[in-house]
């Protein structure tokens, strides 16, 4: 078990400062075409493949770095340099990751690498969970998955939401209702294999934010997939429904659910993200209060402007160690007693979207407009206290989890 520290070690730092790199060069020049465009960056993305930089064994060094600080740390840089660009770069790991905390060994290894493709073939992977009546209320999913025993197939029907990759992706990671008896336990994840009959794109979604990161509905009309892409197996899955069948019966202990289990372990990865943009904001305000004349005099000679800045750098560093204790306590198994993993999703999210907005404020009339790019940030920014659970679910886990009580 790592010993936390507030200090990288050299190698994380070499590889902090190689995607800060990446970011300030590659990313950054792009941000504002991209944002306008609303398509995803492929060019972009490929770049990003050729360095090594998108890719399995890269994401893989990261996710199992000891100290539980390698994703957070390449969260916050990439989307320090554009959150729209980086979601399309990391889009893919939310699926990785439903694979990860669901799949067997030979899951793992089969449909992870085909998530990424290659340097010269860069492809991305979905996970759909939400629909257009369950997002938050998970136990309202309608998407079903029946067995048909005679073929050793699961059937799914349903219309997904909100889908990052929805639709272009190579591989899709699809939560669905196994037995509708059982609520939210009731669910499974399954592996959608590239080119399946009937999976098709929906509508593609028009967004506030994060605009270069494809959002869209996958709609599933009676897909047919093989026994071995319900991930986890069809043993461990009926294991797993006949005790949340019994715990129903006797009241017990509540068991996660397929969903939740992906969202969990990457909360803090989402708070990293938000940390990402609302440094990049500061950065830009704090340099624009120390050039921008009024009065004679620099604006951030006023404690106004000053005190706002204070305020900014103090909830940055506050969400940043929040996140990066949470990432700790993860890896090294320690149990969330008071939902320190939601606690940093929700804290860093309403940093991200304050700070952007006092950014905005302190460039004044020109932090309206798209020359500068707090306008673009602050947009980007009201997606971390929606996104992999809202500020208020973040609430309610941690009311529940403190109180042990079943607060709605």
């Amino acid at each position: 078990m790592a010993e936390f520290s507030f200090e990288l070690d050299d190698d994380q730092k070499a590889v902090r400062d190689w995607i800060h790199g990446f970011a300030a060069d590659v990313m950054r020049p792009a941000a504002a075409e991209w944002d306008e465009r609303e398509e995803t960056p492929w060019p972009i993305i490929q770049e990003a493949a050729k360095i090594g930089l998108y890719s399995l064994d890269f994401y893989a060094q990261q996710y199992f770095d000891p100290t539980g600080l390698g994703i957070p740390m390449t969260m916050e840089e990439l989307f320090w340099g554009d959150a729209g660009i980086a979601l399309s770069i990391v889009g893919t790991g939310l699926a990785a990751v439903g694979v990860l905390a669901n799949g067997t060994e030979e899951q793992i290894g089969t449909w992870i690498p085909q998530m990424y493709g290659d340097a010269d073939d860069v492809k991305v992977a979905a996970f759909c969970s939400s629909e257009p009546d369950a997002g938050s209320d998970v136990g309202s999913m309608r998407t079903r998955a029946v067995y048909d025993e005679a073929k050793d197939e699961w059937v799914l029907g349903g219309t997904k939401t909100w889908a990052t990759n929805g639709g272009i992706a190579n591989v899709h990671v699809v939560v669905a209702v196994v037995d509708p008896d059982l609520g939210s336990k009731g669910h499974a994840s399954f592996i959608i294999p590239p080119g399946t009959p009937g999976l098709s794109q929906g509508q593609k979604f028009k967004k506030h934010g994060i605009r270069a990161s494809h959002t869209a509905e996958v709609v599933l009309d009676q897909v047919r997939v093989p026994g071995s892409c319900l991930l986890g197996g069809k043993e461990k899955l009926d294991e797993r429904l006949a005790r949340a069948r019994e715990r129903a019966k006797s009241g017990g202990e509540r068991l996660k659910n397929a969903a939740m289990a992906t969202f969990e372990a990457s909360r803090p990865a989402v708070g990293a993200m938000a940390v990402g943009t609302a440094r990049a904001a500061y950065e830009v305000a704090l340099d624009y209060a120390k050039t921008r004349q009024q009065f004679g005099r620099p604006i951030i000679d006023n404690q106004g402007v000053a005190f706002q800045l204070a305020d900014m750098r103090t909830r940055i560093d506050a969400a940043r160690l929040m996140v990066w204790r949470a990432s700790w306590m993860a890896v090294s198994g320690r149990p969330f007693e008071s939902a320190e993993g939601s606690m940093s999703k929700l804290f860093a999210s309403e940093t991200a979207k304050q700070v952007t907005a006092q950014a905005v404020q302190i460039l004044g009339g020109n932090g309206f407009t798209r020359e500068y790019p707090v306008e673009r940030m602050h947009r980007d920014a009201a997606i971390y206290t929606i996104f992999e659970g809202t500020s208020e679910i973040q609430r309610l886990v941690i009311a529940r989890t403190l109180s042990g009580v079943q607060i709605r």
